[in-house]
């Protein structure tokens, strides 16, 4: 017996944790779950036929977060015979088979290079009725061939590498992801442009390290050329990156940044520290002085350039004059906005077995203390913009507040978060998800600029009739003799000479 009714599709839920690697993965898993019968069940579904854990391994309590919700999932999947459970992502990678060994109720278990297996694994698992595990050390088939059911009719995720090739030592996800693999340049700008076709305005070219694209094929100015040539392609209003690593930072692309009008004058730039002797010790292989030098060089490329880092804070032996050098960089550096985490000792990871591990409480006083700084200088450069006038792609879901205070929400080209007023009347109802607003801005606070008067300009996009319509992109993949759910479609009419053959 399963839950679905006999003949009606199997229904699908993906809950992701994590970066936004892991959030562009979740978008292949459904477009592969669709593809292959499987509809996608509504939010408020708590019953869901298959249900689909896309994990992170990053952060300490990830494993708890993980097996948590899997031990609320067993009562559900106790009630309702042929629910499966699915685990993919980091997390999978890293524990294997003792996570069916820990939840001997979960179904399957996929790793992060065999993304393009699932539709296979839960079918054999159903029909063998026993768990599936299955991780590949290296990468399948690049995840960018899979399908994918896109979350957003104005924006895409595009990967153009996956896997890194550095050895931070506080870091887990070489060892899950593996070695860099780049597609080529070909492939890439062919997936933005169907993205642009189907409406898209803006996207985002993914990579562990996107500025080292082009190590695989010999060409180290590769990325710098990827960003030019994405500014030849019509339609495409808004480019931007993640996440470059300051060792590999060339001159190349900060003209590729500041020439090319569709690339957002944004840059996110992991830090991690301020101290050359913490830098050291993380296998971070550039200091403190080329990190402000690259960003000098970004401002006076792009004066209105926002610049976002990641900072660790707590890191093993971290003194109290390195943790001082951190916030002098941040000082210096006056960035829009900062990524901050308190060190997370992982298993598998060189840090995990270093001495001079901080007590708790003097990671937490510092970690209040890096965020009082950090705050407040966004809040100060945020002020700078009260009474500027921003173009805003509009979003959905990224304010919270939005239907009690009556404004919407998006961002600006430099990546900042602006709540605007829709204005009074007809104005109000015409503006959607995807559409384009020019506002001043009235109000600054250190996450966000408030925009209350009405809408200087507006502007309907194919991304906002999409949002309208409730129609996602899907960008096509090559699916060869993966299962279907229900019943097989139709047979193509045959046809004849050449053709058939």
């Amino acid at each position: 017996m399963t839950t679905a009714a006999v003949g009606s599709p199997r229904t699908y839920q993906v809950r992701t944790y994590g970066c936004q690697m892991n959030v562009h993965d979740s978008e292949r898993i459904s477009g592969l779950l669709e593809q292959a019968g499987y509809l996608r069940a509504a939010e408020a579904d708590d019953n869901p036929d298959v249900v689909v854990f896309n994990t992170c391994a990053v952060r300490e309590n990830a494993d708890n977060r993980l097996y948590g919700n899997l031990g609320h999932l067993r009562p559900v999947k106790d009630r309702h015979p042929g629910m499966q459970i699915a685990v993919g992502g980091c997390l999978a990678q890293k524990d294997r088979g003792d996570i069916v060994r820990k939840a001997p109720w979960v179904d399957v278990v996929f790793g992060t290079h065999n993304i393009g297996s699932l539709p296979v694994l839960l079918e054999r698992a159903r029909h063998n009725a026993a768990a599936e595990v299955e991780i590949l050390e290296s990468l399948d088939v690049f995840p960018s061939t899979l399908p994918a059911r896109r979350e957003s009719t104005y924006a895409g995720w595009v990967s153009i590498s996956v896997g890194c090739n550095n050895t931070c030592t506080f870091c887990i996800v070489p060892s899950l992801r593996g070695k860099e693999k780049d597609r080529r340049p070909g492939d890439v700008l062919s997936e933005v442009r169907a993205l642009v076709d189907e409406g898209v305005l803006e996207v985002t070219l993914l990579g562990q390290n996107v500025n080292s694209y082009g190590v695989e094929f010999g060409d180290r100015y590769a990325f710098g050329k990827l960003l030019r040539a994405c500014g030849d392609i019509d339609g495409l209003e808004r480019v931007r990156f993640t996440s470059p690593h300051p060792k590999d930072f060339t001159d190349d692309v900060i003209a590729a940044m500041a020439e090319t009008p569709n690339v957002c004058p944004s840059l996110h730039m992991p830090l991690q520290s301020g101290s050359d002797d913490v830098l050291k010790a993380m296998r971070r292989s550039y200091r403190s002085e080329k990190y402000l030098g690259i960003i000098s060089k970004v401002r006076a490329a792009m004066p209105d350039a926002a610049i976002t880092t990641d900072i660790i804070v707590g890191f093993p032996g971290e003194t109290e004059a390195d943790f001082q050098r951190t916030l002098d960089v941040v000082r210096e550096a006056r960035f829009s906005s900062a990524f901050t985490f308190q060190y997370s000792k992982r298993p598998g990871t060189p840090a995990a077995t270093m001495d001079g591990q901080l007590p708790k409480q003097v990671v937490q006083e510092r970690y209040e203390r890096l965020i009082a700084t950090v705050e407040e200088i966004t809040w100060a450069e945020n002020k700078r913009l009260v009474g500027e006038t921003l173009e805003v792609l509009v979003a959905v879901g990224e304010g919270r507040k939005d239907e009690r205070t009556g404004r919407m929400s998006g961002r600006a080209r430099d990546g900042r978060l602006v709540h605007f007023a829709t204005g009074a009347g007809a104005l109000a109802e015409r503006i959607r998800p995807g559409d384009i607003v020019h506002t001043t801005v009235t109000y600054a606070a250190p996450h966000h600029l408030n925009a209350d008067g009405e809408p200087l300009s507006h502007r309907r996009t194919r991304a906002g009739d999409a949002a309208e319509a409730g129609r996602s992109p899907r960008t096509p993949g090559v699916l060869l003799g993966l299962p279907t759910i229900g019943a097989p479609a139709a047979a193509p009419a045959p046809t004849a000479g050449c053709a058939a053959h």
